[in-house]
């Protein structure tokens, strides 16, 4: 009734997978995954430092760039250069950015059993939620 394949498949051999096809383990995509959801909130957190300096975030910086550095091997991340803040920018909208991000970054934190990286990323949900709650109480 239906033709059998004659092909062989690009993914697998009987042998087993194609060597000429990338493949990547488990963790190591974990680890990139950890790596771009730590980097993007780096990324936020260099933008929030003009708006709202605090020892807080400088260390918070310092500490993103030393995980995404050891979770990239050792390849520094692009930062964000410090610039003269903009008096109209609300930085509620970047908390709200940087906690969704950290909340990604402590799933896959988690899934892959990285300690440093998931205490890392609750510290920072925590941070920004904070932000977020004194900015709300102040508006009242």
């Amino acid at each position: 009734m239906y033709e059998p394949i004659r092909t062989k498949s690009v993914h697998s051999t009987v042998d087993g997978p194609n060597p000429d096809f990338p493949h990547r383990s488990r963790e190591e995509e974990l680890d990139i995954q950890l790596a771009g959801h730590l980097a993007a909130l780096l990324a936020v957190t260099d933008e929030l430092r003009p708006l709202a300096p605090s020892a807080d975030l400088d260390t918070a910086a310092d500490r993103l760039t030393e995980q995404v550095t050891r979770l990239r091997g050792g390849r520094t991340p692009a930062r964000a250069s410090l610039t003269a803040p903009d008096s109209r920018a609300n930085p509620a909208p970047l908390h709200q950015r940087a906690h969704a991000l950290a909340g990604r970054a402590l799933v896959v934190a988690a899934s892959r059993a990285d300690t440093a990286a998931a205490i890392l990323a609750a510290e920072r949900m925590d941070a920004h939620a904070a932000a977020l709650e004194t900015r709300e109480l102040a508006s009242r």
